[in-house]
């Protein structure tokens, strides 16, 4: 049955960048949550742990799409390194501050430059992408594969920063986030046969790959995606710790996952059929219908089960964006029009954790669980109102250049032979 997925490291050398890959991708789920758990612990406020967290992941916003523009222009292994060298300083420094019971305000300092982590998993896609662009179907399945390690990643790398947070010391969560991203970074680097290559340099600035209209909708309805999770992480964290099992945290949290990780795998045995843009359509839809139960909390259990069933809709969707993003850019923009939509997640992650952490605060953790619905509902919204601009793809062969100038006419032109 799992035979698709053997077949896509028949290729040499992806078993290698894919595995590099897992390990340089679970930073991304310990440090936000390790953060808060941290912070937590030695400052006593969710909502300190919060705001720090929500400035890391504006810094992310602002500075990750530049790194991976730089990534498509000059190559992995030249900007990933040094990238990576800098988020690892800052993760050391943010560590030290926290120790020496430094002032509130050097904390949101320390994390600026933690934006620059470059995007493996962006990275990762775009290995995949060079090596099955002509085979359709395997790539599917490749991308399916990813979205699993990534909810593998979130399944494993939360239980280790919270673990590690509550059983050793505050810090240790942080700390082994760090060191994985710095192994990671160095292995994946080292695939140097499957990089792709680097477009020629023609001297001329390519405009951003955020000018076209289907990108912004999927980095909007990202931004709301986001809020859903950051909301989630920050909010359990606090109601398992009012139901008196607060390390149990990282195993709600791990559920949520883990329903994700088996859509994933089932997603990717199949052949998807239809438009992608309504795949998509449904799959944010259905994800926002999926966080009503989560308003009827009463205890932990009930949390697992209902963050379980609402991670079924979220592989699926994740898979079917990263289809959707190879409709919008152009090949040689490819990291960076899929780093867009991690931006737009990173912005969400951050308003939902700081919005998240006050709520916590001012009314408690079940009133918290009202914060998810809302931005599921918001994620809907903007997807049903761009779905114009989701069934519209870039022309075939065309340039960088996005845009209504550009965009539109074509739109008119189909529009006309259809009707």
């Amino acid at each position: 049955m799992l035979s698709p997925y053997r077949r896509i490291f028949e290729a040499p050398g992806t078993a290698a960048f894919a595995g590099a890959g897992f390990v340089s991708r679970i930073p991304l789920s310990m440090t936000g949550i390790g953060i808060v758990t941290m912070l937590s612990q030695m400052r006593g406020s969710y909502r300190l742990a919060g705001a720090v967290t929500a400035i890391m992941m504006v810094s992310g916003a602002a500075l990750s799409p530049q790194v991976s523009r730089l990534v498509d222009r000059f190559g992995q292994r030249r900007v990933a390194l040094p990238a990576t060298a800098i988020t690892v300083a800052a993760l050391a420094a943010l560590l030290l501050l926290a120790r020496l019971d430094a002032p509130d305000w050097t904390l949101f300092l320390a994390v600026v430059p933690l934006g620059c982590q470059p995007t493996f998993g962006s990275m990762v896609r775009a290995r995949w992408r060079h090596i099955y662009r002509a085979d359709p179907q395997r790539l599917h399945t490749a991308y399916s594969f990813e979205s699993v390690v990534d909810e593998l990643c979130f399944i494993a790398g939360p239980i280790l920063a919270v673990g590690l947070s509550t059983a050793l010391f505050p810090e240790a969560g942080v700390l082994v986030s760090a060191m994985f991203l710095a192994v990671g970074a160095v292995l994946f680097c080292a695939q140097r046969t499957t990089e792709p290559p680097v477009g020629p340099d023609d001297g001329e600035k390519r405009p951003s790959a955020i000018r076209s209209p289907g990108l912004r909708v999927l980095m909007l309805t990202f931004a709301a995606t986001g809020a859903i999770f950051g909301a989630v992480d920050v909010v359990t964290v606090a109601f398992a710790e009012e139901q008196g099992h607060k390390a149990l945290a990282s195993v709600v949290l791990a559920v949520y996952a883990l329903g994700s990780c088996i859509a994933g795998i089932v997603f990717g045995l199949v052949k998807p059929r239809g438009r992608a843009s309504s795949r998509f359509l449904v799959g944010v839809v259905v994800m926002a219908a999926s966080m009503v139960p989560l308003v009827f909390v009463t205890n932990l259990w009930w949390v697992a089960g209902a963050l379980f069933l609402a991670g079924l809709s979220v592989a699926p969707t994740l898979v079917t964006t990263m289809s959707l993003v190879e409709q919008f850019v152009p090949d040689g923009q490819l990291t960076e029009g899929m780093s867009w939509t991690m931006t737009g997640m990173a912005l969400g992650v951050a308003a939902g954790s700081s919005i998240g952490g006050a709520v916590v605060d001012a009314h408690g953790a079940e009133a918290g669980y009202l914060l998810p619905l809302g931005a599921a509902s918001l994620a809907a919204l903007i997807a049903l109102s761009g779905t114009y601009w989701l069934r519209r793809p870039r022309p075939s062969g065309a340039e960088t250049h996005f845009g209504p100038d550009s965009a539109l006419p074509q739109a008119r032109a189909e529009m006309n032979e259809s009707g």
